[in-house]
């Protein structure tokens, strides 16, 4: 589990794309103080497992589904990417509760500065993902927890503050890019359970 609270943004070494799947060389260094063979690191907001660890860095694998759901698989030497390690019991809950099991990846419409180096994103999110989001509830970005500030038509936004943007990989986003996404898992558990309560005729 995750809070969506970014720790460091790493960058890209390598990506090394087989026959089915790939290996991510990551670049780091905050995360590796008690990193463990097997461990467990959101990159993007994504859920991998650390399967080699050395000095500057880790690698994992990303299987096809994972090349498929996110953005991983488009990404090269030397682009960023957001970094947290998973909840310990000693942890305080800043963001909100996340698997880093992403549900699709949207479009980076926009971004809009606000003044005093605050700005807004609008992202288009998949339509099946719509209607998990909600005025005020949390949005998962790129692994980053976020409040939806407004949702219509698959359009989201997001207010962006200045610590978010330095301590995050948005600096180097632009228009079109492709960012993960994850929606409340909350919201999905109560659409199943509504689903299975709904009288049928």
């Amino acid at each position: 589990m995750f809070t969506g609270i970014v720790e460091e943004v790493g960058s890209v070494e390598a990506i090394d794309h087989h026959k089915a799947g790939a290996r991510l060389l990551v670049k780091c260094a905050r995360v590796l103080s008690d990193l463990t063979l097997g461990a467990s690191v959101a990159v993007n907001g994504v859920c991998l497992t650390a399967v080699d660890i050395r000095v500057d860095g880790f690698s994992a694998d990303l299987a096809p589904e994972t090349l498929h759901k996110t953005n991983l698989g488009g990404l090269g030497p030397g682009d960023l990417m957001n970094l947290e390690r998973p909840l310990s019991l000693q942890t305080r809950l800043s963001g909100h509760i996340m698997q880093g099991h992403v549900d699709g990846t949207g479009a980076l419409e926009e971004i809009r500065s606000l003044g005093d180096d605050n700005r807004e994103i609008v992202v288009r999110v998949p339509e099946e993902l719509d209607r998990f989001l909600v005025y005020k509830g949390s949005i998962a970005i790129d692994g980053i927890s976020l409040t939806v500030a407004s949702v219509e038509n698959s359009l989201v936004r997001v207010a962006i503050i200045p610590h978010t943007w330095d301590a995050t990989n948005l600096k180097r986003r632009s228009a079109g890019d492709k960012v993960n996404i994850e929606c409340d898992m909350i919201a999905k558990h109560v659409e199943k359970l509504v689903g299975r309560l709904t009288v049928k005729p």
